[in-house]
């Protein structure tokens, strides 16, 4: 006769200890079926939690000790020009509003998922507006309105920045240096841990904010420091042999860089703490234009996801443009109205 083995006792001490390490914040992993049973999650499925720990299999878990609990996007918008001072066309050959509405679009997915995934977290969509014609401010209020989300929308009239940045520069950057300048002046009025600012040519992958949000907490609790997180893998990047560092995400590696474009994520107290250097850069263009932020990162950390996180739409020869091994084809089509 074939034995047959009691498995409700072995099965009932299982459960408890499973309780205690979960009373005493401990995760286990059962190899066995490639899961967390005190997680009750897959190992494939993100196993961290926001602002409590960082975990991944194999090197186990990171307390967290920067939580963060706000974050405030603002989206710098001008469909009126195509790529600044420049006669190139962009990649896919489109009118400039088209890139504008699709980054919109993007970047509302990625904030709803990054809403649904980060409960504790408040999340603003902010759009900061130059030049763009009424039909296009039009909309980009609809897409807004459609959203669901925490949105506001700011029209930003130049004229106010005519004492405050030189003369003598072009409609485009005199328009960009104000649009960053409104950037800085909205962060230093508001509450809130998180700041990220966008530029409206960026295709944002659905994981983008979700990824960034996890990927910064992590960061700063190893470096035990503000940082800078870039959305976008830049050909750039590999244009010169340098020393870098590689560190792991949620999902993605991200590698150590010294430069960057405009676009980034930070916290409000790296903003406060740099207001003087980084509000230069709305009051006068010294190429590169980027350099209060370069030298930021001589302090503290700028890094950059490999793969991409998000699509520079910028023309297709550009250094500074699509990033290496993404489909941007299919992120511009899927953010088609």
């Amino acid at each position: 006769m074939k034995k047959i083995k009691n498995t409700h006792k072995t099965n009932f001490f299982k459960k408890i200890f499973i309780k205690i390490c979960r009373l005493f914040g401990f995760e286990i992993i059962d190899q066995s079926n490639f899961k967390s049973p005190t997680l009750n999650k897959s190992l494939n499925e993100t196993l961290s939690i926001q602002g409590k720990k960082s975990i991944t299999i194999p090197l186990g878990q990171i307390d967290i000790k920067y939580k963060i609990k706000s974050i405030k996007i603002i989206l710098r918008t001008c469909t009126s020009e195509l790529i600044m001072d420049q006669n190139k066309k962009r990649i896919f050959d489109r009118e400039k509003r088209e890139y504008t509405f699709r980054t919109l679009r993007s970047l509302i997915k990625s904030i709803k998922i990054a809403e649904t995934n980060l409960q504790n977290i408040n999340f603003d969509l902010v759009v900061t507006d130059t030049n763009s014609l009424k039909e296009d401010v039009d909309k980009i209020k609809e897409i807004l309105n459609q959203s669901e989300i925490k949105n506001n929308f700011i029209s930003i009239n130049i004229d106010k920045f005519k004492d405050k940045i030189k003369p003598g520069y072009s409609k485009a950057k005199f328009s960009n240096m104000a649009n960053f300048y409104t950037s800085l002046q909205i962060v230093k009025d508001c509450d809130v841990d998180i700041i990220y600012f966008v530029e409206d040519d960026y295709l944002h992958s659905e994981n983008c904010i979700t990824e960034m949000i996890y990927a910064y907490e992590k960061f700063n609790t190893i470096f035990s420091k503000d940082l800078i997180l870039l959305p976008s893998d830049y050909p750039y990047l590999y244009s010169k042999d340098e020393n870098t560092k590689l560190y792991l995400g949620e999902k993605n590696h991200w590698r150590l860089v010294t430069e960057s474009l405009v676009t980034f994520m930070t916290s409000k107290k790296l903003i406060e703490n740099n207001y003087n250097n980084l509000e230069k850069m709305g009051i006068e263009w010294v190429d590169p234009w980027e350099e209060p932020l370069h030298k930021i990162y001589k302090s503290n950390p700028c890094l950059s996801p490999v793969p991409s996180l998000a699509v520079h739409c910028a023309n297709i020869n550009s250094i500074f443009g699509v990033p290496p091994f993404i489909n941007a084809k299919s992120l511009w089509e899927n953010n088609e109205s």
